[in-house]
């Protein structure tokens, strides 16, 4: 018999877990609580709205459909964008309305969606944490397409424009301060049940071109030794005081971020992961995600684990240890981000067209105790179920309720 591989033997093994039975699909226990969760994207109206000018009625149709699959998928968080791109899905002072509501950038819909989201939501059992990305403008890079009143319009020295988009620059103190009123904001005014932001923090690199902070670095990087250090400081002090704020404001309510899934490959740094990426949110995006958790800065944290098993690069199944290290010894949380939109896709690679390969993914992770659950990409996703995943999921591992852990 020829010589398996890697992948053949993990993917081998795990699956005489999976078929035992009830061992490998009960959930962890009712008091320690799963994550079952669905992220739910609104920029470039991804999940929702699946268009922009719908009615209100339509609108809100749509959102709680998605709801009712959470709940018939037996998941029990969502995790709503309700800051995709320095706007709003409720009725800010800060920012405009979202374009992805109505078409056009400060229209007001004629509804609440955050404040409605989070009624639907608990009326469903479900929790819902509020989703913001900290930087992001615009997809564009037209400061005259933004809504007139916006802030990046009043503030046109806040912006940077890279690689097609704009951006506020996250080495102003003065952004800092706003990006944190705004979010808190949302946080005052309902009760959602966490504060949630992604992996973008600095933008992900552009071959060719040059993220210019020259006058912010020169005014405010005169006491670290690179700009890379600077920049990491810049991104470590928006999660410290966000974490504080939140903490402060509704003490109920967590705060977590889903980063890219690799920190550092271990031949930068022997801390690091033993992986190949070409991304390294440490260096690439400034973000010392490992820093966040053995800090304690985070309740929970969801590296956005989107590779099969046996990926050469970012082997699935050598970093749901690695992160669980990092865990270890700490009140941080740990769920891993699925790729569940990878799932048949034809651009992806043979393991992601076997329906069974996410089901996998949750029998390797129940091997570390420090996985408390599992966030899925994305919502529309969970709804289609492409090629059957999420219902081999469910099938194999969500087969009672559970509760999300606290």
């Amino acid at each position: 018999m020829g010589r398996l591989s890697r992948r053949a033997f993990t993917v081998a093994a795990l699956a005489s877990l999976v078929t035992t039975g009830d061992a490998a699909a009960a959930p962890r226990g009712a008091a320690a609580g799963e994550m079952r969760g669905m992220w739910l994207a609104c920029v470039a109206n991804r999940d929702w709205p699946s268009r922009s000018g719908l009615t209100a009625s339509a609108q809100r149709d749509e959102l709680c459909t998605l709801l009712d699959v959470a709940v018939r998928r037996r998941l029990n968080t969502v995790f709503l964008q309700v800051r995709p791109t320095a706007d709003a899905l409720w009725p800010s002072p800060y920012e405009p309305w979202s374009q992805y509501l109505t078409g056009v950038q400060g229209r007001d819909p004629g509804w609440d969606p955050l404040g409605t989201a989070v009624s639907e939501a608990h009326a469903r059992g479900l929790e819902l944490h509020a989703w913001f990305n900290p930087y992001r403008i615009a997809l564009h890079a037209d400061p005259s397409r933004l809504a007139a009143r916006h802030p990046a319009r009043r503030h046109p020295d806040w912006v940077v424009a890279y690689g097609g988009k704009l951006y506020y620059n996250p080495g102003l103190p003065e952004v800092r301060a706003f990006v944190e009123d705004a979010i808190l904001d949302a946080v005052r005014r309902y009760p959602v049940d966490g504060v949630h932001f992604d992996d973008y923090f600095y933008p992900y690199p552009v071959a060719g071109e040059d993220f210019d902070d020259d006058a912010a670095y020169e005014e405010y990087g005169e006491d670290f030794p690179s700009r890379a250090a600077w920049r990491r400081d810049n991104i470590d002090q928006l999660v410290r005081e966000t974490a504080s704020r939140v903490r402060q404001t509704r003490p109920a309510a967590r705060f977590g971020i889903s980063p890219f899934g690799v920190w550092r490959n271990a031949d930068t740094d022997p801390r690091g992961s033993d992986t190949r990426a070409g991304v390294q949110t440490y260096d690439d995006l400034y973000s010392d995600t490992r820093t966040w958790v053995r800090s304690g800065w985070l309740d929970y944290v969801c590296p956005q684990i989107y590779w099969n098993i046996g990926y050469a690069a970012a082997d699935y199944a050598r970093l749901v240890p690695w992160w669980a290290g990092v865990v270890q010894g700490t009140d941080v949380q740990l769920y891993v981000g699925e790729a569940l939109y990878k799932a048949g896709a034809a651009a992806e690679p043979g393991a992601w067209q076997d329906p069974a390969e996410l089901s996998l993914h949750l029998t390797l992770a129940r091997r570390y105790p420090q996985v408390r659950g599992h966030v899925f990409f994305a919502a529309k996703d969970v709804a289609k179920d492409p090629v059957g995943a999420m219902t081999r999921v469910v099938a194999d591992h969500y087969r009672q309720p559970a509760k999300p852990p606290r």
